[in-house]
């Protein structure tokens, strides 16, 4: 009788021990490599997004300093010998005393001139640079002033007082609008920003201006009063703006503590008294001047910020330091150069960057390379980013 053969009976066959350890090895090996390959793509994916960030905040900041310096000394820079440059401008905002002011800028420009002590001597110039003013000690601070006058920059010349404290005779108030802002100067005397009346109304052949009003710049100034220059004969108007456009820019640029580019209105158009910020990953600022030593509209050499004949920011917060002396010094400087060191903000695994690289070459005061303590801040990368601005309403002067 023959034996019958059911599938239960047959003998089942798999993976042999051996065979499992080594399909484990090969699964292994290949999820190795492809979670390499993952790492290693989502490292350089984050290194190339920090660089391009680094560079957009960079070119960011480069074109914002550029905007500001470039139009320094606009509106009031062919007033500079009529007691413009280097006086002391009195501020005040409606019931609020601006400038002078008794206390520190807010940071990160509390340093700027000295600190407290300093801030009462900040004076009229196109451009002083605040060389390591910054609070690490490192940065320097840019104080940039500019408007936009409409009269092409024209200074008036101050008849007589009018009826009352707050009425100027010009010869003219053509191009004079409601709202404008004004400087009203004299040789060895403080300068008052005054603000043309809301109600001011111009008509063929008035010589009155009705400055002040309720919220508006307006101030007799300490020591300096609007009667006394309007009714001296030797003071000037200059147009410098208006109000309402907000294209009068005293401001400060500086970089804070946490590499954050910041400005702050000197003349609190926003009515705030903050600081606000522009471009972030800027971890210094340096800023050297373009000189025009003879006057004749060419740039001559590069001085530092802190050197005898240049040193704007040191002079006005010396005792004895004069208005002339400010304005001198200030008539020569027809450029800036400007240098940004920038940090990613990505952490490196390994030390990218041992020195920070030079700036300034070819001016005879360049900042060398600065070499980096051992450690995280090697893990960083660095990127240094320059610019020559020049102060076009400068160099428009006449030579003499």
């Amino acid at each position: 009788m023959n034996k019958l053969h059911t599938p239960s009976a047959t003998r089942e066959r798999g993976l042999t021990l051996v065979e499992l350890l080594v399909a484990m090895i090969i699964g292994l090996v290949v999820t190795l490599a492809v979670t390499s390959a993952v790492t290693f793509g989502e490292s350089a994916k984050r290194t190339t997004t920090s660089v391009n960030d680094m560079g957009q905040s960079g070119s960011y900041a480069a074109y914002l300093l550029d905007r500001a310096v470039r139009s320094a000394g606009s509106g009031f820079t062919q007033s500079w010998d009529l007691g413009v440059f280097g006086c002391k401008p009195q501020v005040k905002r409606g019931a609020t005393a601006i400038l002078p002011r008794a206390t520190a800028f807010p940071v990160p420009f509390e340093k700027f001139l000295g600190g407290a002590a300093g801030t009462v001597n900040l004076r009229v110039a196109p451009l002083v640079i605040g060389k390591g003013q910054s609070p690490d000690g490192i940065s320097d601070v840019l104080m940039v002033m500019g408007g936009n006058g409409a009269a092409g920059d024209v200074p008036r010349p101050i008849i007589a007082a009018g009826a009352s404290a707050n009425i100027l005779r010009l010869d003219n108030t053509v191009q004079l609008k409601k709202n404008d802002l004004t400087l009203i100067s004299q040789v060895g005397a403080d300068c008052l920003l005054e603000q043309v009346a809301s109600t001011f109304v111009d008509s063929a052949s008035n010589e009155l201006l009705t400055l002040g009003g309720t919220g508006t710049y307006y101030t007799e100034g300490a020591g300096t009063t609007l009667a006394g220059l309007a009714g001296s004969g030797s003071a000037y108007l200059t147009l410098l703006g208006n109000d309402d456009a907000k294209n009068v820019q005293f401001q400060l640029f500086g970089v804070s503590s946490d590499r954050t580019l910041f400005s702050y209105d000197l003349l609190r158009s926003n009515g705030t008294d903050a600081s606000q910020a522009l471009a972030d990953g800027v971890m210094e600022m340096h800023a050297i001047y373009g000189v025009d030593a003879n006057k004749d509209g060419i740039l001559d050499s590069w001085a530092s910020p802190d050197s005898a004949d240049y040193a704007l920011a040191t002079k006005m917060a010396a005792a004895g330091t004069t208005a002339e002396q400010i304005a001198e010094a200030a008539r020569k400087i027809v450029a800036v150069r400007v240098g940004l060191v920038l940090r990613s903000s990505t952490l490196e695994k390994d030390e990218v960057t041992l020195k920070i690289p030079a700036m300034f070459s070819g001016t005879g005061i360049a900042r060398d390379e600065v070499e980096l303590p051992e450690g995280e801040a090697r893990r960083y990368r660095y990127r240094v980013v320059e610019l020559t601005i020049p102060l076009r309403n400068m160099l428009l002067l006449p030579s003499s």
